[in-house]
């Protein structure tokens, strides 16, 4: 984590301390609102932290800078950093901090920097000047952000805010519980499952991208196993407008090329803005159970090769969906409620076993409860290949891995858990030693099992992993919740039946009166 460099050990790391300063300043502010403000402040020290740096190298004019004028867009243009204007600069804003009108020259600040700078265009938050912020508060807020990495050069600036901003996101997350859950996947699942894929190089896809967190752990897994960040390219898309412009803060602010990540309302099922693109990554958290996809206007997708999904649960839809955008060597990993590992209803029962009969189910890793904000619907991993016998790891094709993780995780308040990195190493480290050619897996009753196909036909396609590790059935974890969602979607498509029925009738009937 980040530190303070005047803080001594026993002290809170500098995002804690932060955040808890920023917290007291909210007052009355509800946290989906405050968010925009304070991560909107985030984003511009760091946007101007590293034009002012660039700007005081050009000021200069060394070597093959000489000449240089540092009011010049495309210098700043060459080296990969926004440029920003003399009234936009965090020097110009601190020291205009404590007038009443700092909202006003904030909006202002903002509008400016999209304007010359169009991959900002429509991203940036300009929500200073409402009536319900202080402008004292503002002011001391600016303040605080002034404070984190002050005098760094911009790498060490983009990485103590960058974390600061992802910090602040989940803290915004849990403060918003069910309503934060919609924009960010906890930290720890989404370093599990980029852990467990290993991104090394490739295109990598996320087409319900919230505020970005795939993307960016997909970076630090790369830089962390010593790669080349320009190995990999990524592509998203997200349907909610106010999250899509938190994923290209949160991108921009880690240097991420974000210009594949696509905003529109509509969602990737209806407009899928990546048609034709070959991932060979795909990372995801979906909505669970989503019985408002659309899924009536699309009875005849060309996407749904396994079988036409339910339309009152998108579970099947998302799935086909990344497969559709696998290359041939391509693996998935991706989120989804657990009912979907049992589900035999409206065809998604024939849809999972046309998966596991044409060997594209690898892995699958039950969770533990309370992982997630939004919802307490009791969740799964999958983990799909395009080629499980292919050279990069050893051949696997009859062989589906079974994890069950539903006694790791700890609790970091009473109603979430997550994954301690322990936890994410053991996980991970099974499902690598059981692809590996070299690995040492072997079968832990209780915890992991790799199960012939013909055994998972045995138990009638069903892929909980308690069944095959030899933990007691699910059927303890009963949840009313997802149970009532799912028996209402069912009810909702028998009635659509009936009523297409008693049209058809009624046309008849008037035909034959004819």
């Amino acid at each position: 984590m980040a530190k303070n460099k005047n803080n001594n050990s026993n002290e809170e790391p500098i995002e804690k301390q932060l955040w808890k300063a920023a917290d007291k300043l909210r007052k009355n502010i509800d946290a989906a609102e405050y968010k925009h403000i304070v991560l909107g402040l985030i984003f511009l020290k760091y946007i101007s932290d590293a034009f002012e740096e660039l700007h005081s190298i050009l000021l200069k004019g060394d070597g093959e800078y000489d000449g240089a004028d540092p009011e010049d867009k495309d210098e700043y243009k060459a080296e990969n950093v926004f440029f920003v204007p003399p009234s936009a600069r965090w020097s110009f804003l601190r020291t205009h901090a404590k007038q009443p009108t700092i909202g006003k020259t904030v909006d202002e600040a903002m509008d400016s920097i999209e304007r010359e700078n169009p991959m900002l265009r429509n991203v940036l938050p300009k929500v200073f000047a409402r009536g319900n912020l202080d402008p004292t508060n503002l002011g001391g807020l600016i303040d605080l952000v002034s404070n984190v990495a002050l005098g760094d050069a911009k790498a060490r600036s983009a990485d103590v805010l960058g974390h600061v901003f992802e910090y602040f996101l989940g803290e915004f997350a849990l403060a918003e519980g069910k309503k934060g859950g919609q924009f960010y996947t906890p930290r720890s699942v989404v370093e599990l499952l980029v852990e467990m894929l290993e991104p090394y190089k490739g295109r990598v896809l996320d087409p319900c991208c919230g505020s970005g967190g795939m993307f960016v752990q997909s970076e630090t897994f790369v830089k962390k196993h010593q790669g080349k960040v320009d190995d990999i390219s990524i592509y998203g898309q997200e349907s909610n407008q106010t999250t899509w412009r938190l994923a290209k803060m949160n991108l921009a602010i880690r240097g991420i090329d974000s210009s594949q990540v696509r905003w529109n309302n509509e969602g990737s099922f209806l407009n899928n803005s990546h048609k034709d693109l070959k991932a060979d990554y795909v990372i995801a958290n979906p909505p669970f159970n989503d019985s408002d996809w659309s899924g009536d206007l699309l009875r005849k997708d060309g996407r749904w090769k396994y079988g036409a999904p339910p339309t009152g649960n998108a579970n099947y839809a998302w799935i086909q969906h990344f497969l559709y955008h696998l290359s041939p060597s391509g693996q998935a990993g991706f989120v989804l409620a657990k009912g979907s590992l049992t589900s035999k209803t409206s065809g998604e029962g024939d849809i999972r076993k046309a998966l596991i009969e044409v060997r594209l189910i690898d892995c699958i890793v039950n969770l533990p409860a309370k992982l997630f904000l939004n919802t307490q619907i009791p969740a799964s991993l999958w983990f799909l290949s395009r080629n499980k016998a292919n050279g990069k790891f050893r051949n696997r094709v009859d062989e589906i891995l079974f994890i069950d993780a539903r006694n790791l995780g700890h609790l970091i308040n009473r109603r979430t858990k997550e994954f301690s990195a322990e936890d994410i190493a053991t996980i991970s480290g099974t499902y690598h030693n059981w692809r590996n050619p070299d690995g040492d897996y072997q079968d832990v009753k209780g915890f992991c099992n790799s199960a012939p196909i013909e055994r998972v036909k045995d138990l009638g396609y069903v892929l909980t992993p308690g069944r095959y590790v030899g933990l007691p059935d699910d059927e303890d974890e009963f949840d009313f919740n997802e149970r009532f969602t799912k028996l209402k979607a069912e009810f909702e498509e028998q009635l659509k039946e009936e009523g297409q029925l008693n049209a058809l009738i009624a046309e008849n009937l008037g035909k034959v009166t004819v």
